[in-house]
């Protein structure tokens, strides 16, 4: 009995090591087109991802046109030339598998997945939309209707939902993330075919993607397959740039307070941080770990558990291409006021400014860190995606093998420092969200 336990000991420890220990092989080559493509295989199962990732998003909008990319995200699975409108889905899920997209406001994500045997079929979909896809009035005009409404249910009929809004138009005021990936619905409203078409025309083009697919797969074969259904697709006639505009120091601290439909105070820091990849990114996503991942993190365990002045506590690296923001957040609890929660987030903060983090704290960061990394790439879809990001915004599709390195490397001062460098008073935005009541009071 002693030799079967220890034997499945072994077995356990051999299951959770071993992804860590896994290299993950990939080929990568450019079609003549521009469009870059990233395989994998991996046949343990008899399922493929296909992605497919666009260098768009809500940064590459004018300011009187935002919401185009999330608006893009509707309308390629409108139809094509040679997919009946409404049926991308139908035929997917006809074939057994499942699809969806995702808009950011520096990519546009569309992803299928679908049984291995299959793959043929997924390839010729996602060149319709590449090519061919179907804009016309019956389209744009039914989409219109689909954003518009999202936007009410997701943001305007929401409790705290314009909070992301609120908080990137007070961090920035010249560089394009002021705005959001949703959009302005007026802006949707006043835009014109042609101007969806010449959207289009200008970003969803093949020397502007990542075709990304890991999976049950033959590479080779695959090779030919993409090759058949993308190498005639043609290169767009437009010159991709991407924005070059650099959002000048805070020099001080922004503060304001919006009312809104809910019953509890929300209170929350945005701090300014370089671009994700950079030296300090690193250390400051570790922070974000500390801080707030799960119920044994620092912010949720002293603000809700033992000070009980928030019903909720959080905090969220938002790395971008360009430099973006580090935010925490909290939720007060019934009868704690914003002032009250915002001294107590703010001596927790303080608390990783002025002192190390002990050294028992460090290795479990460690361990959350490379497990969080580990999990990224545990499924297929997760694979095709982080290959296709690292390519796209570091040009350095290696890193899913080598980025925990970085993490890695980063050390207790480093992450002390960090916090004392970007989480100070002059560099950030502070927001009270609270109840419509507590305006019409005063």
């Amino acid at each position: 009995m002693r030799v079967k336990i220890i034997l499945l000991f072994l077995f356990v420890v051999s299951q959770l090591t071993y992804p860590q220990e896994r290299k993950i092989n990939f080929v990568e080559y450019n079609l003549n087109n521009g469009l870059h493509v990233i395989l994998h295989q991996d046949n343990s199962t008899p399922i493929v991802a296909i992605t497919v990732t666009y260098h768009v998003g809500s940064k590459n909008e004018q300011p009187d046109r935002t919401g185009f990319a999330h608006f893009f995200e509707h309308l390629m699975f409108e139809g094509s030339e040679y997919i009946g409108r409404g049926e991308f889905d139908k035929i997917s899920e006809n074939a057994g598998g499942q699809n969806n997209a995702s808009t950011s406001f520096d990519e546009t994500f569309y992803y299928q997945i679908l049984p291995s045997n299959q793959l043929e079929l997924g390839l010729w979909m996602e060149s319709e939309r590449m090519l061919h896809l179907k804009i016309d009035s019956i389209g744009v005009e039914t989409q219109r209707k689909v954003v518009k409404e999202e936007r009410k249910q997701r943001l305007d009929n929401q409790p705290y939902g314009t909070l992301q809004e609120q908080v990137f138009k007070h961090a920035y005021k010249v560089h394009p993330y002021r705005w959001t990936p949703i959009g302005s619905a007026q802006y949707i409203d006043k835009a014109t075919l042609d101007e969806f078409i010449d959207f289009y025309k200008h970003y969803y083009v093949p020397q502007n993607a990542v075709l990304s697919i890991s999976g049950d797969i033959n590479i080779e074969q695959a090779k030919k397959e993409i090759e058949k259904y993308f190498a005639d697709i043609p290169r767009g006639k437009y010159e991709i740039k991407q924005p070059q505009i650099v959002e000048p120091p805070l020099n001080g601290e922004v503060r304001d307070t919006v009312y809104d439909n809910i019953q509890l105070p929300l209170v929350l820091f945005a701090y300014r941080i370089p671009a994700q990849g950079t030296p300090d990114y690193y250390a400051l996503d570790m922070l974000n770990t500390i801080l707030a991942q799960g119920q044994s993190s620092r912010l949720y365990k002293s603000l809700v558990d033992k000070q009980q002045k928030a019903v909720y506590a959080g905090s969220l690296n938002f790395a971008l291409e360009d430099p973006g923001l580090f935010i925490t957040y909290a939720v007060a609890n019934v009868g704690v006021n914003a002032e009250d929660l915002e001294k107590a987030m703010q001596l927790e903060l303080d608390k990783v400014k002025d002192s190390l983090i002990s050294k028992r704290e460090y290795q479990k960061l460690q361990n959350q860190t490379e497990n969080d990394f580990v999990t990224s790439n545990s499924t297929n879809l997760g694979v095709a995606r982080s290959l296709a990001n690292y390519y796209l915004f570091f040009h350095n599709t290696n890193l899913i093998n080598t980025e925990i390195n970085k993490y890695m490397m980063v050390t207790r001062e480093d992450i002390k420092r960090v916090a004392d460098k970007y989480l100070n008073n002059d560099n950030r935005v502070v927001l009270y969200y609270l109840p419509k009541k507590a305006n019409s009071t005063k």
